[in-house]
């Protein structure tokens, strides 16, 4: 039996892994070990219990206001600790987290072969985001093989000069579990928005806007209720305190401004499914808003997700206030240009991409070297 020791720290790792834990649970022949390392400890334990995973190892690496060097180190030391006792056949890693990052060069250490879900993303500027785009990019140089969400992702593995045979077009794990999730009830916004209100959605927590671009975010969508009567803003915080320190601050009091905890990620993704207008600046969360047909304005200066802007659901505007009031009051002003952005589009696959990645760590386990290449499997993912 194939043993894969499957690893992951923050939610958005945890709702991108979980088809891919529930796709080999479904197997005779190949065994996930869930490895936590507790980067997001409430936030990740919401996502355990939604999709009833249970940890097989927990390594409790958080500290508050944690530097990314010590966390780091924690996560090598932690992990080599993990794979010795574990004895995997693979380790496999999501993203660009610091987690995903450290537990993939700890495997590299040991000789543990690192299988790279959601591989190829890149803006090409290495501090946007930040440390993200670093994050992937020293993932992919110890990954063996490399599981691309989308062609531009496959592309850009490519032009790196990473071996064809070992990348592997699967679409992304993101509409795996929107679909998943959208069979189940979550909460409605008839709770928090006034009938005939339109609901505006809002993350934003990136350790690039920690400062002055949270703040000016905060100011811009402060603006955006008071020129607009009909809009309720619902914003569930992140509980990062330079997260939820400046945002209490200036959107603590404002009338129309919800504030919420974390979400449970079926409430999360109901509140997606009501809204009107989406502003982030997650990555995720433009996947997810591009598979419901929902317009997502990204306060970022970059993205690595090109795939929303050229579909038409994303656009990226910045963290500067005027520039969000702007382009938000846009759309609200607009309804046939937000109209125009509220079409569903596959660009990030078509709801199998588990099933692609389990059946290509089966493949290549049992194969001869360089054998199990997957060929002509675009599957929409464009």
């Amino acid at each position: 039996m194939l043993k894969v020791l499957v690893t992951f720290g923050t939610r958005p790792e945890a709702i991108k892994l979980a088809p891919v834990i529930l796709e080999m649970q479904r197997r005779a022949d190949i065994r996930p070990v869930v490895c936590v390392t507790g980067q997001h400890r409430q936030m990740l334990d919401q996502v355990l219990t939604l999709f009833d995973i249970a940890p097989d190892y927990d390594m409790k690496v958080m500290e508050t206001n944690q530097r990314l060097g010590d966390l780091t180190a924690r996560v090598v030391q932690s992990f080599t600790a993990v794979l010795d006792e574990a004895k995997p056949d693979w380790a496999l890693v999501q993203g660009d987290t610091t987690s995903a990052m450290a537990a993939s060069l700890a495997a590299f250490y040991q000789k543990v072969p690192v299988g790279h879900v959601e591989a190829g993303l890149r803006t090409g500027n290495r501090y946007s985001p930040f440390p993200e785009e670093i994050n992937r990019r020293l993932v992919s140089v110890v990954t063996t093989y490399h599981f691309a969400p989308t062609v531009t992702a496959r592309d850009a593995l490519l032009r790196e000069g990473t071996d064809p045979a070992t990348v592997f077009l699967t679409g992304n794990t993101i509409v795996d579990a929107v679909r998943w999730i959208t069979t189940r009830a979550g909460v409605r916004a008839q709770g928090l928005v006034a009938p005939g209100n339109r609901l505006l959605l809002v993350t934003a927590h990136r350790r690039e806007n920690f400062g002055e671009p949270l703040r000016n975010i905060c100011h811009g969508l402060k603006a955006l209720v008071q020129y607009h009567h009909d809009v309720e803003i619902v914003y569930p915080v992140h509980l990062n305190p330079n997260v939820q320190g400046p945002v209490r601050e200036i959107l603590g009091n404002v009338e129309r401004v919800h504030l919420l905890d974390p979400l449970p990620y079926d409430e999360f993704a109901s509140l997606l499914a009501q809204a009107y207008l989406i502003l982030t600046d997650s990555g995720g969360v433009q996947e997810e808003a591009t598979a419901l047909g929902k317009p997502v304005l990204v306060m970022r200066q970059e993205t690595e997700r090109p795939e929303a802007v050229t579909a038409g659901n994303a656009k990226v505007i910045g963290t500067d206030k005027d520039t969000v009031v702007a382009e938000a009051g846009r759309l609200l002003d607009r309804p046939d240009i937000r109209d125009g952005m509220a079409i569903p589009h596959d660009v990030f696959g078509d709801g199998q991409a588990a099933r692609r990645i389990v059946d290509a760590l089966m493949e290549k386990a049992s194969a001869r070297p360089g054998a199990a290449h997957v060929q002509g499997r675009d599957s929409g993912t464009q």
